[in-house]
């Protein structure tokens, strides 16, 4: 064993293999793997092994291609065989509402470059004889999927690391983690221990109590996973493709001769709530047909043959799951020199070569080279490591796999968590709650309504809501923004440097700014409070908090300035509408009459003093209120009093739509430049700031916004935008316009000038106006249409 490493990977499964076969190929060969059994004992040797390459993101999806790619050329470079096989994948549909998915799917794949056929029941049952499609509507045939064995790839790529260079230790187990001053200096090992500057933590479901012994959150949580292997099948050939059932909760993969035959449950079944055993390499966990009936109930009615066919093999292995079904990726925000790599949800082998390449070349460049947001670690804060909390939401998660995609699908289980101090009188209001970054928050007002791709059922409810803010006012509790104060003599220095936008500014100015990378791209975009001449309130979105937190916390180096989380001391009530300054100046003191836009000021509201901040993210005059926790619910009582309507989120994104504005993680991201994005105006001017220098560079697609002509189709992001059957961009955000009495969107184009477009909407196009003006604006005409 050495004492020191440039790199310690502990994990020996196919994701800790394939990140040091990535830095290994970057010229970092300085790199331990420090395994506590042997290879692939853990979760990756019993994984069933299918590679499909879609995902919900063109970036998710690059990082599947980029592993089959890896693993077709994989046996021919290290001589180890890996079992990968291009077979394809057929997904079949039981309901309209699938097919309408599955279309959804086939349209998103061909605007990421995946080849994607939407195809009949007697297309699809001709791709897999094997299967009675009395039932089936239709569905979807990737021909670039595939399959490959675990173990085989997990060696071929530490072999690969290890021609380079890499150390690989078996039966080794990881006791402790070294930090000091705030980063990590090694591993305490049962051999002994080794120094080093990176540990990569690829631990699987071992991955959160390694995390813990260095004060790591790592949220994910063992849940057991079924599939059985069959006797041999007559017409199940080698090259069967994969097949999934997803209303059928099943998948089928051809194994000499017979099936692998598993699924996702929607009702899961938690595994290790008191620690995971040790030793715990090559092992199962005991059969429960139980838990596995309503999969192979499914398997049964779609495949016939199977009634009469032996079971060879019942697999219980368990998995670790996240609270999203999203796998965990990152350096982490609490320990420098501290990455991870864990949490696949049951997708490992799909994602392990491009997580392995991303996770990589993130250490060694010092950030990631794509937008890797959907991944991030630093999505999650440190309240999600709750054991108790990860429990429950894991017996969904694991099911979410095959669940329908709904548009604004919520998560069930695990809520409430984090509430508003005014959370009771919003549902005695009648309240409809989604949730963010666990915080409740209110989509609109009225009775709750079934998930469809058409016009939902609260459409008129949120209509009522947007046209309440657009002609009188309209309160919204805006509670789950995020909120930091940067105090100390270096403060505006530290921000200078970090934004877009020139917040050297006068105390009480308000400025909206954008946080880059070195590459230009956004890193996050917020309002920066001058609340003194040395301190600032900074706001940014509710999924940000540890993102930004982070980013800041690292732009501020050696200056004299100390970074504060206070999003839970203060709630925040957005007031909107052309009455706004009337209600205000109703129920204060204060001169609302002189309040410019872009300035805060303490305000007497009521019995309370708040900080009032005109600003406004959908469009109409309006201000946020600043509210310390224990005045919330005296103040919203106050501003209730005046008679204002209360809206939802669903409202806000509709007019923040029809304005224009951008969203993180839609319009902007670190692969978007302010020029694509149409904010050059946020950059300042002869003042340096950080990715300056490709901020600007002349964009090669732009956003824009997108008016559907029919008025009946509904749009919910994700669409393809076409021109002469041709894809030209795609769609970010989209929802029905209360105001212009049809679909609103955003999206990119590589050419704005094209005017207009047709949307591919499940298979139907759609024409649509194109335009780098937003359609609504209320200070000219009230609908550009």
């Amino acid at each position: 064993m050495k004492d020191r490493a440039q790199v310690v990977i502990v994990g020996g499964g196919i994701v800790g293999c394939s990140v040091a076969y990535h830095l290994a190929e970057l010229g970092w060969t300085d790199v331990v793997v420090l395994e506590q059994g042997q290879l692939s004992c853990g979760t990756t040797w019993h994984a069933a092994g299918l590679v499909g390459q879609l995902r919900s993101t063109e970036s998710m999806t690059k990082l599947i291609q980029y592993s089959t790619d890896l693993y077709a050329r994989l046996e021919a470079e290290t001589g180890f065989g890996t079992g990968w096989k291009q077979c394809g994948s057929v997904s079949v549909a039981r309901t309209p509402s699938r097919m309408t998915q599955l279309k959804r799917t086939a349209a998103q794949a061909r605007n990421y470059g995946i080849t994607a056929e939407v195809i009949s029941a007697r297309e699809a049952q001709e791709l897999w004889p094997v299967m009675q499609v009395d039932d089936v509507v239709g569905g979807v045939w990737l021909p670039g999927d595939g399959k490959a064995n675990p173990s085989d790839l997990t060696q071929a790529l530490a072999r690969g690391a290890q021609r380079r260079g890499v150390q690989v230790f078996e039966r080794v187990r990881v006791l402790d983690t070294i930090v000091r001053e705030g980063r990590v200096r090694g591993v305490v090992t049962d051999q002994g221990t080794i120094e080093c500057d990176v540990l990569v933590n690829c631990a699987g479901q071992w991955a959160k109590e390694l995390g813990r012994q260095a004060g790591v959150t790592v949220p994910l949580h063992s849940a057991e996973h079924f599939y059985v292997v069959t006797e041999q099948i007559d017409g199940v050939k080698p090259d069967l493709p994969v097949m999934r059932d997803p209303d059928g909760y099943a998948y089928f993969k051809e194994e000499v001769g017979g099936l692998v035959v598993g699924g996702f449950e929607p009702d899961a079944k938690p595994w290790a709530m008191d620690g995971i055993p040790h030793p715990f390499e090559f092992q199962l966990l005991d059969e429960d047909w139980d838990q596995f009936a309503i999969i192979m109930e499914n398997a049964i009615h779609r495949v016939p043959a199977l009634e009469t066919t032996g079971v060879r093999m019942f697999y219980n292995g368990p998995e670790s799951f996240t609270p999203d079904n999203m796998f965990l990726l990152g350096e982490a925000p609490e320990v420098g020199g501290y990455f991870v790599g864990a949490g696949f949800n049951s997708a490992g082998i799909a994602s392990a070569g491009g997580a392995g390449r991303a996770l990589a070349e993130w250490i060694v460049n010092g950030s990631p080279t794509s937008d890797l947001w959907p991944a991030d670690l630093r999505r999650f804060a440190r309240w999600a490591g709750n054991d108790t909390w990860l429990r429950d939401r894991v017996t969904e998660t694991l099911g979410l796999h095959y669940a329908m995609s709904w548009p604004n699908r919520e998560l069930e289980t695990a809520r409430p968590l984090r509430r508003s101090p005014v959370h009771h009188l919003l549902a005695s209001a009648g309240a409809c709650f989604g949730s963010k970054m666990g915080w409740e928050r209110v989509n609109y007002f009225g009775t709750a309504a079934p998930y469809t791709f058409g016009r939902p059922e609260w459409q008129p409810a949120v209509n009522a809501e947007v046209e309440a803010c657009r002609t009188h006012a309209a309160v919204f509790d805006q509670t789950s923004f995020s909120k930091f104060t940067l105090k100390g003599r270096d403060a505006a220095e530290v921000l200078q440097w970090l934004c877009t936008a020139d917040v050297d500014v006068e105390p009480g100015r308000v400025v909206y700014t954008g946080l880059l990378n070195d590459q230009g791209g956004y890193e996050s975009d917020l309002t920066v409070t001058r609340v003194a001449q040395d301190e600032y309130l900074i706001v940014t979105g509710s999924a940000q908090t540890t993102r930004d937190f982070d980013y800041i916390s690292r732009g501020i180096g050696s200056r004299h300035a100390v970074l504060v989380d206070v999003t839970g001391a203060y709630a925040v009530f957005g007031v909107m509408g052309p009455s706004s300054r009337n209600i205000l100046q109703s129920v204060s003191k204060a001169d609302f009459s002189s309040f410019d836009f872009g300035t805060s000021r303490l305000v007497d509201l009521g019995y309370a003093t708040v900080r009032a901040t005109r600003v406004t993210y959908v469009g109409e005059l309006g201000w946020e209120l600043y509210v310390p926790a224990e005045f919330a619910v005296t103040v919203y009582e106050t501003l209730l009093g005046t008679g204002i309507a209360q809206a939802g989120y669903y409202a806000i994104e509709a007019m923040r739509i029809e304005k224009g504005y951008r969203a993180w993680s839609r319009e902007l991201g670190p692969e978007v430049t302010p020029a694509e994005a149409g904010l050059r105006f946020t950059c300042k001017k002869g003042i340096p700031f950080r990715g300056q220098d490709k901020a600007l560079e002349t964009p090669a697609r732009r956003v824009v916004s997108i008016v559907l002509d029919d008025q009946d189709v509904q749009l919910w992001g994700g669409e393809s935008l076409l021109a002469d059957g041709v894809p030209v961009g795609y769609v970010t955000s989209a929802a029905y316009s209360p105001t212009l009495g049809r679909a609103v969107a955003l999206g990119f184009v590589a050419d704005a000038s094209i005017g207009k477009a047709d949307v591919d909407v499940a298979g139907d196009l759609y024409s649509a106006q194109i335009s780098l003006k937003a359609p609504y604006d209320p200070t000219s005409a009230r609908v550009k249409a």
